[in-house]
């Protein structure tokens, strides 16, 4: 059976996927600058004769064909950037990098792209079809490398019937993963406002414009953008994260500027909120006599799993993990630019497990002690293979 034989040979090579996944990880890059990584992913699809070519600067898209190779085209996506966070891991393939850290899991994700390819490379003949394979720059940083490479072309010649993507699951055993039907991820756009007015001496405020109090009222009133304009039964968030003007105890700023996040799971709320948003900022600055600048960044859109391939991914998955071992990956207001894909075609974002408590490989995504279980990776590697190989798209 093709099953027994991806397993038999992502068991094989875990070994050497272990210290790719180590390399890439001594070897962080921010993102659009993933240089090296790119580098190391075309010299690994060259070596084993998979045809390449680089896109968006940094991003290697590769073809493998099957038996008849225009009956079923699937595309398979890893994103390969880092953080800008200092890593505090004690261990051997530790960051080499001030500064920077694969605090996400992205060196797992290429990682085990790699080891799918090697061996749908080595299995073509037992499976029919196209897998084009995305290895994708700039998942951490607008405007999304997923973005960038649909502009340049990712999705055509051939185009993809379907795509699938993995993420780590720090929260989640290995040995398990998760899908999600429908709504999986929300939208994420970027709020800049900056508050300018008449500063001036702090003991005669009336000769002001007050821009501390204006972008207080602004901080308050933003939170009725969600709770008394959004439906209850369709989740959203707005975060004001960052407060900046004045710097002594008896000046009233000039100016003072707020940042924060918007996230919502229904495109169409999202862009309605972004009008309340304009409207309500715009409106109290007026008010209370300060001018006002607003920039909304558009983010992310919010991911979609198709109904029709998560069934197909879920069934695929219990065959090819044993009972018990597939689960349901919860709702999250995280972004993930895979959104971008899944706007054009059907997709399937799942999740693979990467804790284990007995080694205190627990920590979170984005923080300074993240790590993966490195047991996840022949998982990782052989899930993404059986899927490629095998998943029945939607017409």
């Amino acid at each position: 059976m093709l099953a027994n034989r991806i397993r038999e040979r992502a068991a094989a090579w875990s070994r050497e996927g272990v210290d790719i996944r180590r390399q890439l990880h001594a070897n962080p890059e921010l993102s659009y600058q993933e240089f090296e990584t790119s580098a190391l992913v075309r010299s690994c699809l060259q070596a084993w004769e998979i045809p390449h070519q680089t896109l968006a600067g940094t991003g290697v898209i590769g073809l493998i064909q099957g038996q008849d190779p225009a009956s079923r085209v699937v595309a398979l996506r890893a994103d390969m950037d880092a953080l800008a966070i200092q890593e505090e891991n004690e261990v051997p393939y530790r960051s080499t990098r001030e500064g920077i850290m694969h605090a996400c899991g992205h060196d797992m994700h290429t990682t085990c792209l790699l080891g799918a390819a090697r061996i749908l490379q080595e299995t073509r003949q037992d499976w029919q079809g196209t897998v084009k394979l995305i290895f994708q720059p700039g998942e951490e940083k607008n405007p999304g490398g997923a973005s960038l490479l649909i502009r340049e072309g990712v999705l055509e010649g051939p185009t993809p019937q379907a795509i699938f993507g993995m993420h780590v699951n720090p929260q989640l055993e290995t040995g398990q993963v998760s899908f999600r039907s429908g709504k999986v991820m929300a939208s994420a756009d970027e709020l800049y406002i900056t508050v300018k007015g008449s500063g001036g001496h702090a003991a005669s405020p009336h000769w002001t414009t007050d821009t501390v109090l204006v972008a207080s009222h602004i901080v308050t009133s933003l939170q009725q953008v969600v709770s008394r304009n959004s439906s209850p039964f369709s989740p959203s968030v707005l975060s004001i994260c960052s407060i900046q003007g004045g710097q002594t105890t008896n000046v009233i700023p000039s100016e003072v500027r707020l940042m924060g996040t918007f996230r919502a799971m229904d495109e169409d709320w999202r862009f309605r909120a972004h009008e309340i948003i304009r409207r309500q900022v715009t409106a109290i600055g007026e008010a209370m006599g300060a001018e006002i600048d607003l920039h909304i960044d558009m983010g992310y859109p919010s991911v979609y799993n198709h109904e029709q391939l998560h069934t197909v991914a879920v069934a695929l998955a219990e065959a090819y993990m044993g009972p018990g071992l597939v689960g349901e990956t919860e709702l999250r207001m995280g972004a993930e630019d895979f959104g971008f894909y899944t706007e054009h075609i059907p997709g399937c974002f799942y999740r693979v497990g990467t804790a284990n408590a007995s080694k205190g490989i627990t920590s979170g995504v984005h923080t300074p002690r993240f790590d993966i279980d490195e047991a996840a990776i022949p998982i990782g590697v052989g899930l993404m293979a059986w899927l490629g190989a095998t998943a029945a798209l939607p017409r």
